[in-house]
């Protein structure tokens, strides 16, 4: 027979998961009767923070709200691993979205028990049945619909289906036969990494077992001796039993987002990469700018990591505050430096105008990404004419390249590049242009000519000679 202990349940973590804007922090803010959406900036939860709700029947419920927007992919699958039950958010008045699929598949790969919230249904735009048909589409039939999916219709600005939801919730954890207290080893869930004044700070779910002050934990590849606990509610604490977040101080290096937290140290095969195995230095091949990223936190690093566009290359990255180092070493290998969401001292900021060091900061994932995407297209070769060489011609003790122009125009004086495919072979300058024998000041698109050219370097037939716009005409002024 078992104890009353042993047959009491930690309380379920509830992971919150939809598309961009479609009410998650807000129904989450209408369950905390906080305001939490007022301050995250642009309106996008960046972060997974994780809460302790307590219910009108005084039982406690851990809400994990994970970031809607597509660049936290990542993020979005550590919640729902970290979770016994999810809420599918869907919004009345937009319906299924690609982030909303995107959770959808993370619910059926975790195999997690999930309740599908409608929300915004007080607004005119509300189309309720048209949400019920398309969740349908993706094979998710609610009760009343033909399936066992329970949904609840909610409005955060009313208070409508907040109760309802809650003890759902409750219902079905009471039907799961998961989460019963016991004295076992100790396992919890890595939702968020961060560098603090404080040094390294880990947040944590603790799934099973008891995490305690001065124990000595393993997650992933590092180990530390918990110095410090905080709970939800910012108050030090010397443990933090099972179904309740908390961050840790002990670690001396940060630990990936979405390992495991044990007392023993795991097998290689349960250790995940680290970001420096995801992510390769210098891996761009056809780089169009080189670039160092800064994050707040290593969930928010995944996600900046995860958006950089094609043509960049990452000449290094971290988590925490811009150093002296990160100076020196952008401005060696001339790049960029993008922070996310940290704050610059000003010494640093004097140090990279004296280099020469461009820095930007940013607080919302997207604008840092059309900024990139802006750099690179300014960095783009705008091409103003292009010419191939078809033959060579000895004069003096000199070679002129025959040649026709493939598009737009070549002129006298112009500087040209000489290319070999890919390959740039050196920057030259037309001294003469004949066209049949006749000395011209320009050639146009589809004219053959001669081309005399310094320096003489070693060119070959199918070489094309490139004009490109300079630099200062890049942005098209």
């Amino acid at each position: 027979m078992k104890t009353q202990e042993e047959t009491l349940k930690r309380p379920p973590v509830v992971a919150v998961l939809g598309h961009v804007d479609h009410g998650k922090t807000s129904l989450l803010d209408a369950i905390r009767k906080t305001n939490i959406q007022a301050k995250e900036v642009g309106g996008i939860t960046q972060r997974i923070g994780a809460s302790v709700v307590k219910t009108d029947s005084g039982r406690d419920v851990v809400f994990i709200d994970t970031p809607g927007h597509a660049a936290f992919s990542k993020m979005r699958s550590c919640g729902v691993s970290a979770s016994d039950i999810a809420i599918l958010v869907v919004a009345a008045d937009d319906g299924v979205m690609p982030q909303t699929k995107e959770s959808i598949e993370y619910i059926r790969e975790t195999n997690t028990p999930f309740i599908v919230a409608i929300t915004k249904v007080d607004l005119p735009s509300a189309k309720v049945d048209v949400v019920k048909m398309q969740l349908s589409k993706e094979e998710i039939l609610l009760e009343g619909e033909g399936g066992d999916t329970p949904f609840i219709l909610v409005s955060s600005k009313t208070g409508q289906g907040i109760k309802e939801l809650l003890d759902v919730i409750l219902l079905l954890w009471d039907l799961d036969d998961r989460g019963l207290v016991n004295n076992g080893g100790l396992k919890a869930v890595v939702v968020e990494t961060s560098l603090t004044k404080a040094g390294p700070s880990v947040s944590v779910v603790v799934k099973e077992g008891v995490l305690r002050l001065k124990q000595e934990i393993f997650a992933g590849t590092e180990k530390a001796r918990v110095r410090g606990l905080i709970d939800a509610y910012g108050k030090p604490v010397s443990e933090v039993r099972a179904g309740y977040p908390a961050l840790i101080l002990g670690f001396e290096k940060l630990p990936p987002v979405g390992c495991l937290v044990c007392d023993k140290i795991l097998s290689s095969s349960v250790v995940q990469n680290s970001l420096e195995d995801r992510y390769h230095l210098s891996s761009q091949k056809k780089s169009k700018l080189n670039a160092i990223f800064k994050a707040e936190s290593q969930g928010a690093l995944e996600a900046v990591l995860s958006s950089i566009p094609e043509g960049v290359s990452v000449i290094d990255f971290g988590v925490g505050e811009v150093t002296k180092n990160d100076i020196l070493l952008a401005k060696s290998t001339d790049s960029f430096i993008f922070t996310f969401g940290v704050k610059l001292r000003s010494e640093v900021v004097k140090l990279s105008e004296a280099e020469g060091v461009k820095i930007e900061n940013f607080e919302i994932i997207y604008r840092l990404v059309e900024r990139i995407e802006e750099i690179l297209s300014k960095n783009e070769e705008k091409i103003l004419g292009k010419a191939q060489i078809l033959a060579e011609f000895p004069f003096e003790d000199k070679r002129v390249a025959g040649c026709k122009v493939l598009f737009g125009e070549i002129s006298k004086n112009d500087r040209l590049l000489l290319k070999r495919g890919e390959n740039v072979l050196g920057e030259v300058r037309v001294l003469s242009l004949k066209k049949q024998k006749s000395e011209v000041d320009k050639v146009t698109q589809g004219e053959e000519f001669g081309i005399l050219f310094v320096p003489q370097l070693d060119f070959k037939v199918q070489d094309v000679l490139v004009l490109v716009a300079p630099a200062s005409n890049l942005d098209g002024k």
